[in-house]
C-alpha cells in the first residue's frame, strides 16, 4: 500500500526521504539526491523571525524547483505568532507541504527555545503547531526526536498530541536531544509508536541509516513506513540509488566508479554556481569535496588543490585531472563506504 501525506502527496511503497540537513540541503545538494532517485526532499530548515523580517537568508532558502516535487519547506521558531505568519509566507512559495523542527539539537537553535527545546514544553508545542496547522491549507507534517534527555522521553505523547491536532506524518531521530549525534539511534521507541493503534499518520524514522543492509534489515524490524537519510548521502547521493535496488531485487548495486563521483560532483558545483554565482557557489562547494573522494588513497594533494582554487574553470580542470589520474586504477569503492 502507498504511503500518503494528506490527500494528494503519494511516495509510494516505502520512501526514502533526504532529511533537512542545515548547510547541505540546498537545491544544488538536492538535484544530485533526486538525481539518484530520493522520494522526497526537504529545504535546510529557515527561521520563522528571519522570514518576518524579509532576511536574505531565510527569503532564498524558500527557492524550490519543480523537479524537486514532492517538497516540503521546513520552519523552526520560539514564537507561535512567528511561526504562523511564517507558515503563510512559506504558503505562498507553493511546496507540497510545510514540516516543523522540533528536532534540531545544536545551542544556537535549542537554547533559544526553538528545535528540541519545544521537547520540554508540550503544551507550547501542541499549540505552536495547531497555528502552523491553521494557518496553511498545505499539509503540515513534524520532525523531532525521541525526548530531551533520557528522563523525558516523551515523544510517545509528542506523537499522539500532534496528531491530533492535524499533521499528517511524523519522523523521528532515534536520539534524544542530550546526546546529540553521538552514541546509537534506538529505533524501538519509534516502532513503539508505529505500533500504537491509536496513530494512523506515516512515521518515519531517522537517524544512522548509513548502508543498504541497514536500511533493509531495519525497514523490517522497525516496521517504519519511510526511512530518512542525512548525514550518509552527503558526498554519497548513491545511497538512496543503492537502497532502492536492494528493496526491488534483493541485490547489491556497486558502488560509483570514479568518473560517476566527478560528474556528479561537478554537476553538484555548476548547480551551485548557478544558484549562489561563482564566489559563494565555489566558496560553499569545499565542503563537499572531501565527502565526494572519502576512500581515495593519497587524495589529500587533490582535496588541497580543490579548496583553494576560487575560479570554476581551475576546478573542473582539477576535476578532470582526478578522473585521468584513478579513474582506471580504482574503478569501485564498497557500497557504504561513508
Amino acid at each position: 500500500m502507498a504511503v500518503k501525506i494528506g490527500e494528494h502527496i503519494d511516495l509510494g511503497k516505502f520512501p526514502l526521504l533526504l532529511a533537512p540537513m542545515e548547510d547541505v540541503s540546498d537545491p544544488p545538494f538536492r538535484y544530485v539526491c533526486k538525481q539518484n532517485g530520493v522520494d522526497m526532499m526537504y529545504t535546510e530548515f529557515i527561521s520563522s523571525e528571519g522570514l518576518i523580517r524579509d532576511a536574505a537568508k531565510s527569503k532564498q532558502k524558500l527557492d524550490i524547483f519543480e523537479y524537486e516535487r514532492p517538497i516540503g519547506i521546513q520552519i523552526f521558531g520560539s514564537d507561535i505568532e512567528s511561526m504562523r505568519q511564517s507558515a503563510e509566507i512559506c504558503t505562498l512559495a507553493h511546496p507540497d507541504l510545510i514540516d516543523i523542527n522540533y528536532g534540531c539539537p545544536v545551542k544556537n537553535v535549542a537554547c533559544r527555545g526553538a528545535g528540541a527545546s519545544l521537547l520540554q514544553d508540550i503544551d507550547k508545542m501542541v499549540a505552536m503547531t495547531k497555528a502552523v496547522v491553521d494557518a496553511t491549507p498545505l499539509p503540515v507534517t513534524v520532525k523531532t526526536r525521541l525526548g530531551w534527555d533520557d528522563n523525558t522521553k516523551n515523544v510517545y505523547e509528542v506523537a499522539e498530541r500532534l496528531q491530533d491536532v492535524g499533521i499528517k506524518a511524523l519522523s523521528i531521530h532515534g536520539r534524544t536531544r542530550a546526546q546529540m549525534y553521538k552514541g546509537q539511534a534506538d529505533w524501538s521507541m519509534i516502532r513503539d509508536i508505529k505500533r500504537n493503534p491509536r496513530i494512523q499518520i506515516p512515521i518515519f524514522g531517522n537517524g544512522d541509516v548509513d548502508s543498504v543492509e541497514k536500511a533493509a534489515a531495519w525497514r523490517m524490524e522497525y516496521e517504519v513506513d519511510g526511512i530518512m537519510i542525512g548525514r550518509a548521502s552527503i558526498g554519497y547521493p548513491w545511497i538512496f540509488r543503492e537502497i532502492k535496488h536492494f528493496f526491488e531485487t534483493g541485490e547489491r548495486l556497486e558502488g560509483p566508479t570514479i568518473d560517476e563521483r566527478v560528474e556528479v560532483c561537478k554537476t553538484h558545483l555548476i548547480k551551485s554556481i548557478e544558484w549562489k554565482g561563482d564566489k559563494t557557489g565555489v566558496f560553499e562547494m569545499r565542503r563537499h569535496y572531501a565527502n565526494y573522494f572519502k576512500g581515495i588513497p593519497n587524495f589529500k594533494e587533490y582535496r588541497t588543490k580543490l579548496v583553494g582554487l576560487g575560479d570554476p574553470s581551475e576546478i573542473l580542470e582539477v576535476l578532470e585531472e582526478i578522473k585521468e589520474k584513478f579513474g582506471e586504477d580504482i574503478v569501485h569503492f564498497p557500497v557504504n563506504d561513508f
